[in-house]
């Protein structure tokens, strides 16, 4: 009697990157960044009704820094489990090193003429410190945008998720590190500007910087990278490696059970959501002209948080939509009413929190579905 033979086992097929609609959408949010942004802003006249000013071209593009920052955020929190209150920490530190280098362009057109940044020769410095070796290469210092926040996130990850830290108690150390870095980089000995950080930049890759074209291709630049690492925020939780992260977060004890060691995975999209801040922070400072410790501060790294929550975790794109609400409100409340702006963000937050849990992409999603319903029962 012959054995039959066993049914091979058919996996479902790996279902696409984006649908057509998203594949769309992405490629207009694409035309728009890459090509009507800069058409409205270069070439309608400044009087016209559809011109994009300067002022626009240079909010937009710093609100796309913070939704990179909002999209890291929402692979660890939303998707792993993890709430890091110390995101701000890896957005400063990219933003430092690319404004090491930005203070090294300056080159002798400083107020004391020297091959030292300004505060350097205030002080007393007679040559630069060990850590502004490369600070004089771009190559360097873009590599040095994901290293430094990635090997500091994972050299904290490491002994953080080995030793099982997690919740609350994962928030609070992610803070308590944030506020002593901050505290570390307001010291002048540091080298790194003491309270005032670095400012007053002039070129990038030797050409200026405060044109509108500089601007503008800063603002495509951060437009591109933003969409980028949403194409790869999206692959990585449609991926195994991102349903196992799901699955950490939902029952963490289960996936040991099951023979997965939680470390690697959550170890890995710490170092990765470091390392999208790294770079977020650096596409931030040239367009801010700025970056102080300020930048580490425990409500900036609250903030990112905040954008997460509002726009509906779990989603990608909601901490996007988050980052565009909240400080779109930011900067129209900060003018009108600046007293206010403080209370609105907690009513805000707090008002999610208890109506709205998933965000408003969430709302959004289940009012088209119970209008797809009605549409199917009539």
């Amino acid at each position: 009697m012959t054995t039959p033979s066993p049914t091979p086992i058919q996996l479902p097929a790996p279902a696409p990157l984006l649908t057509r609609g998203g594949w769309s959408a992405f490629i207009v949010a694409l035309i728009v960044v890459c090509a009507v942004a800069p058409v409205l802003n270069l070439w309608v006249p400044a009087g016209s009704l559809f011109h994009l000013s300067d002022y626009a071209v240079a909010l937009l593009g710093k609100i796309m820094c913070y939704a990179i920052c909002a999209l890291a955020m929402d692979l660890i929190w939303g998707y792993t489990g993890i709430l890091s209150l110390g995101h701000g920490l890896f957005f400063a530190l990219g933003g430092y090193v690319m404004g090491m280098y930005l203070m090294r362009q300056i080159g002798r057109d400083g107020n004391y003429k020297s091959d030292l940044p300004d505060f350097m020769v205030f002080l007393d410095w007679k040559e630069l410190p060990w850590h502004w070796a490369l600070s004089d290469s771009f190559i360097a210092t873009l590599i040095l945008i994901v290293a430094v926040p990635g090997v500091i996130a994972f050299v904290f990850g490491y002994f953080a998720f080995r030793s099982r830290i997690k919740g609350v108690y994962f928030s609070i150390i992610t803070q308590a590190m944030t506020y002593a870095a901050m505290l570390l980089f307001f010291r002048n000995e540091t080298g790194f500007g003491g309270n005032n950080g670095f400012t007053d930049f002039k070129r990038i890759l030797g050409m200026p910087l405060a044109t509108q074209n500089m601007r503008m291709t800063l603002f495509v630049l951060t437009g591109v990278t933003l969409l980028g690492f949403f194409l790869l925020a999206r692959w990585l939780v449609r991926s195994k490696f991102g349903r196992v992260l799901q699955a950490v977060r939902d029952a963490e004890s289960r996936v040991m059970f099951s023979g997965y060691s939680p470390l690697p995975y959550k170890l890995t999209i710490w170092t990765i959501s470091a390392m999208m801040c790294g770079v977020a922070g650096a596409l931030y400072v040239p367009q801010v002209g700025i970056i102080n410790p300020g930048e580490m501060s425990a409500a900036n790294s609250i903030e990112i948080a905040v954008w997460a929550a509002v726009g509906g975790r779990a989603t990608l794109i909601g901490p996007i939509v988050g980052a565009f609400i909240v400080n779109g409100a930011k900067s129209w409340l900060t003018v009108t009413a600046p007293e206010f702006w403080l209370y609105f963000l907690g009513a805000l937050f707090i008002a999610v929190t208890l109506f709205l849990p998933n965000g408003v992409v969430g709302l959004v999603k289940k009012i088209k579905d119970k209008t797809s319903k009605k549409g199917a029962a009539q």
